[in-house]
This record gives C-alpha cells, structure tokens and sequence, in this order.
C-alpha cells in the first residue's frame, strides 16, 4: 500500500529509532489519509515512556512543547514551516484505557505492543497505525475493509470496549454525523443496552463530543442516531421527548420530525466566512435543535381537537438553560442559544399585521448580536408543506430585513440609546439615584424606539410629562 507521508512523520521516526525506540502514526492521520482528507494534527503512539521520549520531541518540536497530558502518557511538540504553516504532534506511550465502576476518567496502563495499543483503540478504523520511517502498514483488526464500506465496529468485544471507556458510544454517534458511516449491529446493539454506562463520563467530555457532532457535515443523522441508540436519553433526554404520539386527525405536526427538519435547514441557511453566519455555526444548530423543546410540557388539547403549545417559547428557553448549563457550555453559549430559543416565535405577527418602524426597532434591538441567527432560525422553522403560506412567509421575512437595512441607514440600532441620559435626568426631574431614575431612563428608551431619534427639547419635554403623569 502506497502512502504519501508528511516528511514530518518521517523525521520524528528517524529521531525515535536512532533511540532504540518504535514510533506509529495512529487513529485519525491513518484512517483520513486512506480517505484521502487533510489531517492538521499527526498523533502517535509509542514504546518509550514519556520521561524518554521528552527530550525527543523538545528538540523536534523547536517551537511549542506542552505536557498538559503527561499523567496519560502524552507529550505533545508544534514545529512551523518554511511556508508559515504549523505541524502539531502528540505521541503518547503504548497503553490501555480503562473506567473504574464509580470513576469519570480513565486509569492508564502501559502497554509493551503496538498491535495491543490498537487493540484497545474505539472502531477497526481508528486501530490502524503506520510505522515510520519504515511505513508499515499495520491493520489487525480489518480497519481498512471496515472504511471501504463504511462501517463502525470495535476491534474487540463491543461491550468490553464500552465498558473500558463508555464515551466511546458518544464517539459512534460523532462518527455517523461526521463521517457518514453506520453502526455495526452487534455495535449497535451494545451501545443501546449499556447506554446508562454513559452517566459515569464527565459532562464536559460528553459535551466535547456532541459539539463535534453538530459541528459536523451531517448533524441530523447523528442526532438521529443519538436517539436510536438510547444516549439521548441521558444526554439530551429533550429530543428525545419530542416523539410525541400523533393524535389520529394529525392535528399537530410530529415536533421531532420537524426539529430535525429546522436543523437541516438551518445548517443550509448559514453562510460562508464572509457572510453574517460563517458555517458550522453552533450557537443557530443549538438553537435549531432546541427550539421546541418546551412544547411537550405545554401541550392542551383545546375544544373541537385543536392542539396547542402556548409559551412553549419561554418554557423551552428555560429548559434550554438548564440542559446547556448541565453539560457545561460556555455561559455565552447558554445566554445565546436560550435566547434563540425564547425569541423563535417573535416574528410570526408581522405577517398578519405588519409592524410599525417602532416593532421593528424593538425587535432588532433585542435580538442583539444575535439578529442574523435569529433570522435564520426564524426560516428555517417555518416548515408547513403549504407552498402559498410559505411564499407569504419569505416575502415577509423579506420585507421585514429590508426595513431593517432601511432603519439603519439612517440610525446605528446597536448605539440606540434614550435622547438624555441617566445624569441629564437626575438633573432635569432633581432627582438623587435609585429606583426612578431607572424607571425614567426605561421610559425614555421605550419613547426613542417608539419614534426614532428626536430633538433634545422633545425628549426633556417628553421627560417632564412623564414624570408629572408618576407624580399625580
């Protein structure tokens, strides 16, 4: 088997072996060269232990050395080319990963054979390895049959390789969005009968995983397999939930149907690295995924067999919080998507009545930062197979962002602020600082999206009759 190596690879293998010491390129550098894809960081493993191979790599690596993973046997080493560009490595020593019953992360033991070290690696497509410099091809376990057909399965017993590290099912499901693959059935099946073995992986780990997982070319087919498998329900026991039964008149849509609908059509919606929302954009595939969240608990069935979800928007945002806090994001992650979240419906009463410059102020200036994702979450949501409301729909949605275009050409929405300000109103009413002259500054914000920037004698004016109006 012929392979076009980084000279890198070579080198660091020339350097080991003059030690006395074997080096393999392993896991994803391997299986993305068979595939013919680009590999940005090169991992190995090795014989030495870490004490040994640190002077190593120190010398190799002339521009970055960490250690952050020595107590796992992982040292890691950056060089820059010529050209600018950057080479990252990590090589760590030949081992076995294992999960005590009541622990969150893993007990490292050494191992003394490469093909052993792979033998303990998650799916046969991960437990290659290529030798350097001598470029060996090693593949014990059948991983370059199992890629030619796109199939995941563990190199030993699926159930002795989930119990060693139980995130290996959370890797599965990253794969098949990923990668395009599907699961093995023994695989599968393992994965579903130990999936409440995932409860014991720290969140943050977790979360990693189903980052790159939304992150990836196909985030609906490995949500979709979250919920098969049964990890959902310990990950993100909401999606799950939404397989709501259908009454029989099909009066209400089949809500995870049409999440992972919005979810495709919210990661066709983004845009290039030029655009308002580069591709992948986390934040508007969160939000897309949890959008209606909320509706199972807010679910009545009306008179005459309506269904409805009122508030499931504000239920939903909150819920939102709670499971993204759970797992650990980023607060702004939190703040953002659970805003997305509670806003996703903001829009839909202006194709009934169309707003007033004042509406449309108020809704840009709430939507923040967050305007163009919202937008796009908007339409992405609007799903109905109905081909004349969905033409009123987007030309709507149309008009609106025109009006905002028009609106900020004439004012900057992000520096809107009342025509006086918090001093100019303590001055102006003789006021000390407290409670109303908060409630003043909120009135004459709500008066300047109301009616636009205006002369500072309107605004004093405006002020004075206000605070009269509290007064009396």
């Amino acid at each position: 088997m012929n392979f076009e190596v980084w000279p890198e690879a070579v080198e660091l293998g020339r350097l080991f072996a003059e030690q006395g010491y074997e080096l393999a390129l392993v896991g994803g550098p391997v299986r993305d060269m068979l595939l013919h894809r680009k590999s940005h960081d090169l991992d190995f493993c090795t014989s030495a232990r870490p004490e040994q191979f640190e002077p190593i790599l120190k010398s190799w690596g002339h521009d970055g050395f960490w250690d952050m993973g020595r107590k796992f046997g992982t040292l890691g080493a950056m060089r820059r080319r010529k050209d600018g560009t950057e080479v990252q490595v990590e090589v760590t020593t030949y081992r076995s990963d294992a999960y005590d019953p009541d622990s969150r992360k893993p007990e490292v033991s050494y191992g003394d054979s490469l093909e052993g070290d792979l033998s303990r690696r998650d799916f046969t497509v991960n437990a290659m390895a290529l030798r350097v410099p001598d470029l060996e091809f090693v593949d014990p376990f059948g991983g370059a049959n199992d890629l030619a057909k796109s199939v995941l399965r563990t190199p030993v017993n699926p159930r002795q390789s989930f119990d060693d590290d139980p995130l290996r099912m959370m890797r599965a499901v990253r794969f098949v969005a990923q990668l395009g693959f599907r699961i093995e059935p023994e695989t599968a099946e393992a994965i579903m009968d130990m999936s409440d073995r995932l409860e014991i992986v720290s969140a943050e780990r977790v979360r990693d995983e189903l980052t790159k997982l939304l992150l990836s070319d196909r985030p609906r087919a490995g949500i979709e397999a979250l919920v098969e498998s049964g990890l959902a329900d310990f990950v993100l026991p909401e999606i799950p939930a939404l397989q709501l039964e259908i009454d029989e008149h099909h009066r209400h849509k089949d809500v995870f149907e049409h999440t992972m609908m919005v979810l495709d059509r919210a990661v066709a919606l983004e845009t290039d690295d030029d655009g308002p929302v580069p591709a992948p954009d986390l934040k508007l595939r969160l939000a897309a995924l949890l959008h209606d969240i909320g509706k199972p608990k807010t679910r009545r069935f009306e008179v005459g067999g309506k269904v409805s979800f009122h508030h499931h928007d504000a239920v939903g945002a909150k819920m939102t919080r709670k499971r993204l806090k759970a797992l650990r994001f980023d607060h702004h992650v939190v703040d953002d998507v659970s805003n997305l979240v509670d806003l996703h419906l903001r829009f839909h009463g202006y194709i009934d009545e169309p707003w007033t410059d004042s509406a449309v102020r108020r809704y840009v200036k709430d939507a923040g930062d967050l305007y163009e994702r919202l937008n796009r979450l908007t339409r992405a949501d609007a799903t109905t197979q109905n081909r004349r409301k969905e033409q009123m729909f987007a030309a709507a949605m149309d008009e609106m962002e025109q009006r905002v275009r028009d609106l900020k050409e004439q004012e900057d929405f992000n520096a809107i602020r009342p025509d006086v300000n918090g001093n100019e109103i303590m001055e102006i009413l003789q006021l000390e600082a407290g409670p109303m002259v908060g409630k003043a500054y909120r009135h004459m914000l709500d008066y300047r999206l109301d009616n636009g920037p205006v002369d500072h004698e309107v605004a004093v004016a405006e002020l004075k009759r206000w605070f009269e109006e509290q007064s009396a």
